[in-house]
Parts: structure tokens; sequence; C-alpha cells
């Protein structure tokens, strides 16, 4: 099935699309408190990094554009300095911004989030949320007439902001009654689309609660049985084809006339950081449904793209090569090192910090999990070298390892924290370490810099060296040692 995913994702590059909906400007700035402010009990926090990015449906945007698609992109922002950072970022993510129009009557929706290490302390936001003037609201109608027919999908993300008037709405409904698009609607308020046609809705859980008035909300773990029970009655309010329903940790339910609903499964993870999944899904959601995928299959493509986005921190966006590493489980390992390099490369020219580390991992357990997910933490892309049988068998004895070199890639293929994985002949990595050249090699246990010899090799390219001490009390060779102690007490 991985396979019929990914060349699915393939057809990404080359799709048009028109993203319509609120423009936001996401700015974090990241510090440190430890200090309490004299004026008031508040903390100080020394701000130590700003990063401004492309929010709301700026971000669905470029999410679209970084899956592969050509997009465009229909808002109105104010002639402000955020309106600039924001149409800056843009562009450089390769978006067509000349369909943004600048009022100087609005002030460009700004979120700032100040945060100090990991915890979030506070969210400022600012912007005009009032309907677009007349001028302006006609302007968007010409566009869409003028470009509808000519993309293979339409986004609309609407927060409610004042982009998506009644009117705009009056004119998609004519323009996909005239000739049916992949038209995917991500709105706060979404009975105000029930007769626009639109293929698929996607609405989150508060959503849902409004949209079918349920007085009394489940708690997690038991929301996505409630809502199920709501399918034909949530296609019948937004008068689409399909409805994709997430429910976070818990997936997301599709709905389609004349169907079961068909459930997708999420993977809980901790990370208070992240934003913009929602976005992600649909973006993806809608790329795989303009190749003709069906809403499985789609729904399932979405919810990975949405995975990858949990790993990350901030407003963030998934690559088409991100989304393919994520779905090809089967393909993180590559025998040959410099097929190796080659995919390293493409991370690299996204920027991504390139984290690499090796062992044996022949029975793996709780230890090696969290030493990964570590090493992982450490920077974007994890590369695993892994010690072959015969560098096992001389390394640890002749009756290891108890699991082949196949096994061992089939088991660790499942972990998230690991991006690529490659193996090695020889007792060290160094000749692959000289090869690939990572940023950062991670290494466990109870190593110094001076004791490891593949230090030298890392510091001469440039690259740096983190020691990581291995889980307490959890070893290949401790379990090992209990099955045989429980073999003999059965005895």
């Amino acid at each position: 099935m991985n396979s019929n995913y990914l060349a699915t994702i393939h057809r990404f590059s080359g799709l048009n699309v028109l993203v319509i909906g609120d423009a936001m400007l996401d700015v974090y700035l990241d510090g440190a408190a430890n200090r309490i402010c004299r004026e008031a009990p508040v903390p100080i926090v020394d701000i130590r990094d700003v990063k401004a990015v492309p929010g709301g449906a700026a971000n669905t945007a470029v999410n679209l554009a970084q899956l592969g698609a050509t997009v465009h992109y229909l808002s109105v922002v104010g002639c402000d300095h955020e309106a600039e950072l924001l149409k800056e970022s843009l562009v450089s993510h390769g978006l067509d911004i000349s369909l943004v129009i600048c009022d100087p009557t609005r002030r460009t929706l700004t979120k700032q989030r100040v945060a100090a290490g990991t915890q979030l302390l506070v969210r400022f936001d600012a912007g005009t949320t009032e309907r677009v003037c007349n001028k302006h609201e006609q302007q968007m109608i010409d566009t869409l007439n003028e470009k509808f027919h000519e993309m293979d999908a339409v986004v609309v993300s609407d927060y409610g902001y004042g982009i998506l008037t009644d009117r705009v709405i009056d004119a998609l409904r004519a323009l996909q009654k005239k000739k049916e698009k992949t038209l995917v609607i991500d709105a706060k308020s979404l009975d105000k689309y029930s007769r626009v046609g639109a293929t698929v809705a996607k609405p989150n859980y508060q959503e849902l609660v409004t949209l079918l008035a349920i007085t009394e909300p489940a708690p997690v773990g038991q929301r996505s049985e409630q809502i199920r029970l709501y399918g034909q009655k949530l296609l019948k309010k937004t008068g689409t084809k399909y409805v994709a329903a997430t429910i976070d940790i818990e997936g997301a339910l599709l709905f389609q006339h004349g169907k079961e609903p068909y459930r997708t499964f999420s993977k809980p993870v901790e990370n208070t950081r992240a934003a913009g999944a929602g976005d992600t899904y649909v973006s993806a959601l809608t790329l795989a449904l303009a190749t003709g995928s069906s809403i499985e299959v789609a729904g399932e493509i979405a919810k990975s793209a949405a995975m990858v986005i949990l790993q990350k921190s901030h407003t963030a966006t998934c690559t088409q090569n991100e989304l393919r590493h994520y779905l090809g489980s089967s393909s993180k390992y590559i025998p040959d090192w410099q097929g190796l390099n080659n995919r390293l490369a493409a991370f690299r020219k996204e920027g991504k910090r390139i984290v690499f580390t090796n062992g044996c991992f022949d029975l793996l357990h709780s230890g090696h999990v969290s030493y990964l997910e570590q090493a992982r933490d450490l920077g974007d892309v994890l590369v695993l070298g892994l010690n072959s049988d015969a560098s096992i068998k001389r390394l640890k004895g002749s009756n290891r390892p108890i699991n082949n070199l196949y096994e061992r890639i089939r088991i660790l293929s499942g972990l998230e924290s690991v991006t690529l994985m490659t193996s090695f002949e020889e007792d060290t990595p160094i000749n692959l370490l000289e090869v690939i050249q990572p940023d950062l090699y991670v290494k466990g246990g109870d190593y110094t810099i001076e004791t490891l010899p593949e230090a030298p090799v890392v510091q001469a390219y440039g690259g740096k060296v983190e020691i990581m001490p291995f889980v307490q009390d959890r070893s290949t060779t401790n379990i090992i040692s209990r099955i045989k102690s429980m073999d003999k007490q059965v005895a």
C-alpha cells in the first residue's frame, strides 16, 4: 500500500492550486525566563530568537507549495511592515503573490507568541477582522472568475476574519456549479458553505461541536465514537461529497454517502509547540484528491503529513520529501552510501540539520527507543548506521546477533525518530562518516571526546560530536541474561 501512496505523492508536482482565505503572520519570540519583574509578579523573558512565518490560510498555501504544487494565493492584507514580512516569506517558498491585495485601511493579522524554553507564556493578536471593502471584494470575485477553472484544486481557508464574504462564497458556488473542481473547505463556520457543492469539508472537533449543536462534548478518548453517529447529518449540513472530521489524537473519521465511515489513527505526540497541523492535513488531502485518489487514500496521506508536523515546533510545513520518507518506511534503508548521501543532499538544500548515530540495535528495547528519540531531537534528520551481522559477531561473540540485519531494519523502520538507515561492515562507522559527513555525530555510552575513535574524523570536516549516556539498566545483554535465567528456572 505504501507504494500506492508514494505514487500518489509523486503526482502532486505540477498540480495548480488556488488558495483563498485569511492571511496571518505568526511571530515567535523565544527566550529564557530566569528573573521576576519588579513592577509586577511576572517573568522577564530575555528574547534570544525571533521568527516570523506565514500563518492561517498563508500557511496552507505554503504547505501546498512544499508538497509540490504550484500555488496561487488570493487574500487581502494591510500595507504595513507585517504584510511585507509575510509576502517576502511567501515568495521565498515559491508562491505567486500577485493576487494578494494590499489595503491601506487594514492591519495585517498578526499573532505573536512569547515562550520561555518550551513554555508558551502569552499570545498577542492584532489586525483587522472586519469584512473587506466592496472594492476588494469585487476584485477577489473577478480573480475567482478568471482563475477558478484553470486550477486543479481550490482551497478555502476561512478563519472568519472578513475575507470570505457572502458574495465571494456565492461566486464560488456559481463557479463550482458551472464546472466542478476539487474544492476543499476548511472553515470555522461550515454552514455558510452548504450550498457551494464542495468536494470535502474538514472540520476539527470544536467546529463539529458547533456545527452539530452538541451540548455535551465527549471527553478525550470518546470523541470519535460520538462523532461517528453524525456522519450522514454532517454530509447533509455541509453539502459536500466527503467530510474529513479530524479529532486530535483520536485521528480522523472520513464520511461519504452510502458507506461506513473510514477511520485513520493518529499517534500521540508530546509536543505543545507544534502549530499548523490542520493546515498541513488540508493541503495533503487536497492534493491527493486532485490526483483522483479515493478519500481513504487521501485521508491516510493527509494524516501522515500532519504527523510530520507534530514532530516539529512553531507553525511548520511538511515537504514532499518528508512525506515520502514518512510513508516509505521500507525505503528508510539505503545500503549504498553514495545513494544515502544523495538523499541527504536534498535535506541539506532545505536547511535541515543531519544527525548520525550508530550501533547494533539487536534486541530493540525501551532504552534504544529513548536514545534514538533524544538523538533525533538534536536535529531535523536522524541517520542510523547499523553494524552488519559479521561486525556484530566480531564485537559481541558468535551467538550474536539474535536478529539478523534484515529483521533489525524492519523493526527500526517503524520508529518515528529514524529518518534513514544504512549498514557498515567495519567495527566502527569511520569510513561511513567520511562519506556522509553529518552535522552532528551522537554516541551513547561512557565515552569521552578524547577516547571516541570517530571524533577526530567528525571534527576534521567541521562536524560536532555529542556523547549521550544510555538509559540505565536497559541493554540487550541484560535481556538475554534474564531470558537464559528464566530458561534455567523452567528447566
